[in-house]
Order: C-alpha cells, then sequence, then structure tokens
C-alpha cells in the first residue's frame, strides 16, 4: 500500500487544518494509508524516505535547516510530493532549498479575490484529460517559477489590479523531477470550498497519484 504523509500548519487563512482533512480523504480513497501531522518535525523524521508522497500545507511559518534537509534528501531519493496554492507555493520564503523542490514561489496576488480563467497548456496530459479551459474565482497567483517545469496550465493577467502585468502568461499547474523525485504543484485552492470546483480537485488528485512513488 502506498504511505502518504500531510504536514499542515502556518497561516489559518488558508484553513491548513481543514484543507488536510479533504485531502486525506482524498488520498484514502486512492488507496493509500494517510498519516496527517501538524508540525514540521515531521520532515526531520528518516522515516519520511519510505513514503509514496509527502503533501505540505504550510503558508509562510518556519522550516528547521535539518528538516528540509531531510525532506529535500527524501525526494532526492524519489519520494513524491504534491502541493497546492499557498500551502506550498509560499511556504517557508527563506528557504531556498525548499523552493528549489518546489519549482516556484508565490510573490503577489493582484485584486486578492477575483474571476480568471485557467487555461489548459497540455490537454494531452493524463492530468489534464477531459479538462478544457475553465473559470475560476480566488487568488490569481503571480509567482517566480523555474523554467524546468513541464507547465500544464496557465493563466493570464488582465493588467486591471497592476496595469504593468497587462497580458502575462503565469504557470498555475506544473509538474517537475528533483532528483528521483516526481514533485507536482498547482496553485488554485484559497481555502477548502474550493476543492468543491471538479477541475480543480481532479487536477490535484491526479497530480498526487502521479507524483506517488
Amino acid at each position: 500500500m502506498r504511505e502518504a504523509l500531510i504536514v499542515w500548519g502556518g497561516w489559518s487563512g488558508h484553513e491548513p487544518e481543514a484543507c488536510a482533512a479533504v485531502i486525506r480523504d482524498m488520498l484514502t480513497e486512492d488507496g493509500f494509508k494517510v498519516r496527517v501531522e501538524n508540525t514540521t518535525a515531521a520532515f526531520a523524521d528518516p522515516a519520511i524516505h519510505d513514503l509514496s508522497l509527502i503533501v505540505p500545507i504550510v503558508t509562510m511559518s518556519k522550516i528547521e535547516k535539518e528538516e528540509a534537509r531531510n525532506l529535500a534528501a527524501a525526494v532526492e531519493s524519489g519520494v513524491g510530493i504534491a502541493g497546492y496554492h499557498g500551502g506550498a507555493g509560499d511556504s517557508f520564503r527563506e528557504c531556498v532549498e525548499y523552493q528549489f523542490i518546489i519549482g516556484g514561489q508565490w510573490v503577489a496576488h493582484p485584486g486578492n479575490i477575483i474571476d480568471y480563467t485557467v487555461n489548459i497548456t497540455r490537454p494531452d496530459d493524463p492530468v489534464m484529460d477531459g479538462i478544457a479551459d475553465f473559470a475560476y474565482t480566488s487568488e490569481q497567483y503571480y509567482m517566480h517559477v523555474d523554467p524546468a517545469n513541464e507547465v500544464l496550465a496557465t493563466t493570464t493577467f488582465s493588467g486591471e489590479h497592476a496595469y504593468w502585468i497587462n497580458g502575462v502568461v503565469m504557470p498555475v499547474v506544473w509538474k517537475r523531477r528533483h532528483g528521483k523525485g516526481r514533485v507536482f504543484y498547482s496553485s488554485l485552492g484559497h481555502q477548502a470550498t474550493e476543492f468543491a470546483v471538479p477541475q480543480m480537485n481532479t487536477i490535484f488528485r491526479r497530480g498526487a497519484s502521479w507524483a506517488a512513488r
């Protein structure tokens, strides 16, 4: 049986505990044995090297050097990691080693909660199978991203809330490798209710399954 670890914490506005419960149920339905922790100390446990998947849900906060080092080593050895929104894309702002794993870092969401469009760029990828471009209401993440990412979906900024980024095409969903580990990220999912959006839910679910060893 594949085993997964969910670690939640950080800024409460992203509802990390509620989202951890949603993802726990999702992974359990998909056949994972799931463990849930609410401290980054879990990343320092040598046992994480035996996992199939790690799901970090920690916006901002801090990570100790030994925790980040052990997490990176686990992923490099083949443990998958799947994350979303600020729970993975705005974690541990001072830890570039963690950002190197994820492949991006949040820097802004002009206009805060707004309506925007998610454009599917790789409809041939199994994660995106059957999913067409869709309207979405949430924070539209502006991110600094790794050019090595394999981008599956993007969004285009209108410039309404920051005129100088008008027309900028920004990755929304990507997958990548970090050593032998598979990494999946989606910037969708500001709060737990967004998992009720079928496209968002399906994309994360498939991405987590892809990432898992």
